[in-house]
């Protein structure tokens, strides 16, 4: 019993440089995967934003949704494609994946956190037109060689506002944000979370970036066994990808990254949200887990 007491305290102890760290500073979740499917988890993921808030970090929240928005679709009939991992987005995939951020999980989030303890507000980028976006094409090789692709109404941050974020953080609130711009006209556009997440990060001067996904981190397959890359920079992430180690839905994930590298942010994480407290684990601990991102 009484080592059990001590193993207790030296987790206190070890978070406690963390807790001092990130006191009063802003850390972006990209919140995404299964950790928003299994309730277990999503308790788990909503506890340790909750705790982070209580300890004085001001969190900020960007949420994905792909597998509701893909069941969505599948009962309405429709296709789900994707090109370089992202959704093609025509105007009824745009309405429907409007509904399923905006109605249904972003309200699913702010009540689990409320339910804990803190206060959430749910916002997408058209909230104050915080979100503004153009059209995002593709690039995707073909005979001829590279073309550009228009995949619809998918959005490519241009710009963020981020009034209305300083004054709910300062406020005391904790921003869950729906991956859903606004466009020319008031037209409403998908952004992928990863990129939204990534373009808030760098417009906040966040102090962390993290991307919580379905698994370990950057992942190499090359010599026939599975082995997670716990540490990498800017050149090795675009080797990476330039030898398809990164592709699928990897990609956007490490391209957001490198954007927000480019733009000021300077350590980004990519965890697994399967693991249960593992966003604790990251912020809180000396080894931290996934693959760290850096200049």
């Amino acid at each position: 019993m009484t080592s059990g007491w001590y193993e207790k305290a030296a987790v206190l102890v070890e978070a406690l440089p963390y807790i001092k760290k990130f006191c009063g500073k802003r850390v972006v979740i990209k919140y995404g995967g299964n950790a928003m499917i299994n309730e277990e988890l999503k308790d788990a993921i909503t506890q340790d934003i909750v705790l982070m808030k209580y300890v004085g970090i001001k969190p900020i929240i960007v949420h994905g949704g792909g597998p509701d928005i893909s069941s969505m679709l599948s009962r309405v009939g429709k296709k789900n494609d994707f090109i370089n991992g992202l959704r093609i987005t025509d105007g009824e995939t745009m309405e429907i994946a409007q509904m399923v951020l905006v109605g249904k999980i972003n309200k699913e989030i702010v009540t689990l956190i409320n339910k804990h303890g803190a206060k959430a507000v749910g916002l997408c980028g058209k909230d104050a037109d915080f979100i503004k976006v153009d059209k995002q094409l593709v690039e995707v090789k073909d005979g001829a060689g590279t073309v550009k692709k228009d995949i619809g109404l998918v959005g490519r941050v241009k710009e963020i506002d981020t009034e209305i974020l300083d004054v709910l953080t300062d406020k005391g609130f904790i921003p869950v944000i729906a991956p859903v711009g606004v466009g020319p006209g008031g037209q409403s556009y998908n952004i992928n979370a990863d990129y939204a997440a990534g373009a808030i990060a760098w417009a906040l001067k966040a102090d962390k970036f993290v991307l919580i996904t379905d698994v370990e981190g950057v992942i190499d397959n090359r010599r026939g066994e599975r082995r997670l890359i716990p540490h990498i920079n800017r050149e090795e992430a675009e080797r990476l990808i330039e030898e398809k180690v990164i592709t699928g839905g990897m990609l956007p994930k490490v391209n957001c990254c490198l954007e927000a590298l480019e733009k000021g942010v300077e350590r980004i994480h990519i965890i697994n949200g399967t693991v249960m407290h593992s966003l604790l684990l990251e912020i809180f601990t000396e080894s931290g887990i996934g693959t760290m991102i850096e200049k």
